[in-house]
């Protein structure tokens, strides 16, 4: 049996290199673009990571259905920015796209591929919904120059941090943009994301967001 990758020791590698550089070039952090999908799994991630990044949070997620669920997400994240304490405290920037569920569409191709339409979550259809979404990232990150990029993904139980950080990985250019490895769910990342949205009043979605998920959660 293969052993699973510790993807949670490879960030504490690269997070221990981040100190030592900013020790040797003190007053400039290394930059993160960081793609998230709503304020609750962004909040225990930037908790985390602001201390030793500049961070713009990236939001593109056109999987997510209705509109009206797309909206209420972001316009969460845009009001829990300005009172988190590390959001502010190390100036987390946000930036956001244009709402073209067409691209989700074309992206996971559940039209060739009807079965897909029915996986619970970690599957196939979750595997293709990670990769447009994080190349997308990856390619803003890199034509705007940053030294990194990740996403919030992996905070979830039920997001397969295993293929996200394969992606992640598969994405980078030699000398361009570096993908930041992690399982955000480790070190009780995720128990500490329920704790800081109970905290500010958080909403927190009762489906991943497209709308096969929104299905399948209502035939549960």
């Amino acid at each position: 049996m293969m052993q699973k990758t510790n993807y949670q020791r490879q960030l504490d590698v690269i997070l221990d290199a981040v100190i030592k550089q900013y020790e040797l070039s003190p007053g400039r952090k290394q930059t993160l673009l960081l793609h998230a999908c709503c304020a609750p799994c962004s909040s225990y991630v930037l908790e985390y990571l602001a201390p030793y990044f500049d961070i713009t949070v990236y939001y593109y997620n056109p999987n997510i259905y209705p509109p009206e669920e797309y909206s209420r997400r972001l316009n969460e994240l845009q009001k829990f920015l300005p009172v988190f304490p590390a959001a502010m405290e190390n100036n987390v920037k946000l930036a956001t796209t244009l709402y073209t569920p067409r691209e989700y569409d074309d992206a996971v191709q559940i039209d060739r591929n009807p079965v897909l339409a029915d996986e619970e979550e970690r599957g196939e259809r979750c595997r293709r919904c990670y990769l447009f979404r994080m190349k997308k990232a990856y390619e803003y990150a890199s034509s705007n120059h940053f030294d990194w990029f990740t996403t919030t993904l992996s905070i979830s139980p039920f997001k397969d941090a295993e293929k996200i950080n394969m992606i992640g990985n598969a994405l980078q250019v030699p000398g361009s943009t570096k993908f930041l490895a992690g399982d955000f769910k480790k070190k009780s990342g995720f128990l500490r994301s329920l704790q800081i949205s109970s905290e500010f009043g958080l909403y927190r979605q009762q489906y991943c967001g497209c709308k096969y998920s929104l299905k399948n959660t209502k035939h549960n």
